[in-house]
């Protein structure tokens, strides 16, 4: 299938690259000025903003209630942005969309960014919430069964190594992991993926991009050998939660995500991978208004629901 579209029209009318340096304030800047106002947005039952007191320090969250209820799942999402891009409210159209369309309690983290905060702090932050929202005094309600994490992009690189993490530690409590078009290796050699080669120009995210963009995390002090850094490099996969790997046609980490999927399969890990034909990188958080692309939050539901 070509590049839907909707999206071909919308990357066409993007400027040129100017070439420079990147300055993460301007552009996280760029991000916030196409988030909609208020009375634009999906409504839910409930929306608040509360701090996650935590070992890692005091982290900001979005709380999204789908319904009124004593108890519910949760599932706590981190959003993509390259490690430095990205918020609370750059993504919260996606944590409104998981939360009404899983009918889960969705927790969105406004975890520390790269460069001011040096690996592993984002990482620590994203670990944190996830086991602040198991706890009686968090207050969220959570019904002791469902504890999903989710992210896109480098947000998912976060979902995959909080997953790895918490099994390390023996904490048992996260049920599945969700991965959206995830960033899982950070070694950006050209040669290690034929999607690096085959999705490098002309889609969006450009395979020359990877580099600069993830620079500031990497410069940060986060090890690309590291298996917390590029979770495909973890040598054993057994007994991570269930997954779902979502990735998409014409993404230079197309690759990366499906075999990070296959490898989780062969370690016996229950795991969906999906492909979305037609699509680019960021399908979730730029194109889900597409009804080809917004089904995947119906597949989150229903991959919830399996397992």
């Amino acid at each position: 299938m070509t590049l839907h579209p909707e999206i071909a029209k919308f990357l066409a009318g993007l400027p040129a690259p100017d070439g420079g340096p990147l300055d993460p304030a301007a552009l996280r800047a760029a991000d916030e000025a196409h988030v909609p106002p208020l009375d634009k947005r999906l409504p839910l039952h409930a929306v608040e903003d509360v701090t996650a007191k935590t070992p890692a320090g005091d982290v900001p969250v979005r709380v999204y209630t789908p319904a009124e209820a004593d108890r519910h799942g949760v599932l706590v999402y981190f959003h993509g942005g390259a490690f430095f891009l990205g918020s609370l409210e750059t993504h919260d159209h996606v944590a409104r969309s998981l939360a009404k369309e899983t009918g889960l309690k969705v927790v969105s983290v406004g975890y520390r960014l790269a460069p001011e905060a040096a690996f592993p702090a984002g990482l620590d932050d994203c670990y944190a919430v996830v086991r602040w929202a198991a706890e009686e005094d968090a207050g969220l309600g959570w019904d002791g069964r469902t504890l999903a994490v989710a992210g896109d992009s480098s947000g998912g690189n976060f979902a995959a190594a909080v997953a790895a993490r918490a099994h390390d530690d023996g904490f048992d409590r996260i049920t599945h992991q969700i991965l959206y078009y995830p960033s899982l290796d950070l070694d950006f050699d050209v040669e290690r993926y034929a999607s690096l080669r085959e999705n490098a120009k002309g889609y969006g995210l450009e395979t020359e991009g990877l580099k600069p963009f993830n620079a500031f995390y990497l410069d940060s002090g986060a090890d690309p050998a590291d298996p917390l850094v590029s979770p495909v490099k973890r040598a054993d996969l057994t007994g991570l939660p269930p997954a779902l790997v979502v990735t998409a046609q014409y993404d230079p980490m197309r690759d990366e995500g499906e075999l990070y999927g296959e490898r989780l399969r062969e370690a016996g890990v229950e795991t969906t991978v999906s492909r979305y034909d037609g699509a680019g990188h960021g399908f979730v958080q730029h194109f889900s208004w597409i009804p080809e692309y917004h089904r995947v939050f119906g597949e989150t539901r229903d991959f919830l629901g399996r397992h």
